[in-house]
């Protein structure tokens, strides 16, 4: 795709810079940790090192600024490589912006330093074994205690919540409130009364750990509320308004990795004394295939830029972005599967480890069904 027209020249290098570690370090590794179910150690520690980490942190917090269109390109790039890997990236800002937009100085301070390095993980967590998309109906309570709030209840599908440092906790101070109840916290390993539970053997993304949370009268300090009471909501939901371009330019990345195999495949398979790709069914196929992601790419960008340019109420175009996206892949990734025929059905190839990975993307950061009445609503309020 030429982008090169509405790219400035460092979104670019980031880009390529994202491309080459992907490419060169991270993609090897891909199988190996999909296959193991393994945390994606040297996959992060080449990204880290490469300073990719800081690009969503302002510079006065140690970062390099380079806005939400960056972190959509570096999260394709990755997500190309390893879709896992991907997944534990973006959690960073997932985890962190909260703390950037809605933080006292104190707590920006204490944690964006250390985010931006990689020396500090973040998670974020707002499902809970009963509220998936129905983010307002949580039941994990904080009841305000002196200087203290005492959590207690379990969370659900927290991403890299057993290696992150600080995690960003919805809870409830009244169950009845709904979504007026919400309020967030900033939970640090160790705490007492804080315990990591359940791993899940996933389908897909094997390779990015995804667990369950307990509290059990967890003493929060009052310092570590983020915002105030009944504000965790807003905070929840403005925050994935940022990071879901970023999911969806994952989806981009795994489609692009799912096209760019079916192309090759369909050039060096023969049947019938010539190459697959020169029968007009696969042709079709891939031309379709090479739509989706296109369309998708231009639907992110379109979402990144606006939240670049300032625009907070870009609720429509960042939940149209992740869903079509999201789609895209899946469907990318299942005809490129059926260009391999038997092999792609195979794990001598990695085309059946996009299609497990592009699932997830129909699913997670508000699945899909919930993007399409997200934007009816958005559609039809007045």
């Amino acid at each position: 795709m030429n982008d090169a027209f509405y790219l400035t020249e460092d979104q670019r290098l980031i880009r390529d810079l994202a491309r080459t570690i992907a490419r060169e370090r991270v993609a090897p590794h891909a199988a190996r940790y999909d296959d193991a179910e393994e945390y994606p150690e040297d996959s992060i520690r080449a990204l880290i090192d490469a300073g990719l980490y800081g690009i969503w942190v302002p510079e006065r917090y140690g970062g390099t600024d380079a806005g939400c269109l960056a972190l959509a390109l570096v999260c394709e790039e990755i997500a190309w490589a390893c879709a896992a890997t991907a997944t534990q990236y973006l959690d960073q800002p997932l985890g962190g912006l909260p703390i950037l937009r809605f933080g006292t100085e104190a707590q920006k301070t204490k944690y964006l330093p250390r985010l931006a390095t990689g020396e500090l993980l973040a998670a974020y967590s707002l499902s809970e074994p009963g509220a998936g998309s129905d983010a307002a109906g949580l039941r994990t309570t904080a009841v305000r205690r002196g200087d203290r709030y005492v959590l207690n209840g379990s969370k659900q599908w927290c991403t890299n919540g057993d290696h992150a440092d600080v995690i960003v906790v919805f809870a409830t101070i009244d169950p009845k409130l709904r979504a007026k109840g919400v309020t967030a916290f900033l939970v640090e390993r160790g705490m007492p009364g804080f315990a990591v539970g359940k791993k899940e053997k996933k389908m897909g993304i094997r390779a990015s750990p995804t667990v369950a949370l307990h509290f059990t009268d967890c003493a929060v300090p009052v310092a570590n509320r983020l915002g105030e009471e009944g504000e965790g909501f807003t905070i929840a939901m403005e925050t994935l308004d940022v990071t879901r371009p970023a999911t969806g330019a994952m989806a981009v990345g795994i489609a692009q990795a799912a096209l760019d195999a079916a192309v090759a495949y369909a050039r060096e398979r023969h049947q019938f004394g010539r190459a697959v790709a020169a029968f007009q069914g696969i042709q079709f196929m891939l031309a379709d295939m090479a739509m989706q992601v296109h369309a998708a790419r231009l639907m992110v960008h379109h979402a990144a830029r606006q939240v670049d340019a300032g625009i907070r109420g870009n609720t429509y175009e960042a939940s149209m972005a992740k869903c079509w996206a999201g789609d895209a892949a899946m469907k990318v990734a299942t005809d490129a599967i059926q260009v391999f025929g038997g092999y792609g059905y195979t794990r001598e190839y990695p085309v059946e480890r996009f299609m497990r990975d592009a699932k997830i993307m129909q699913i997670y950061e508000g699945t899909n069904q919930i993007q399409r009445l997200i934007i009816a609503k958005e559609l039809l309020d007045d």
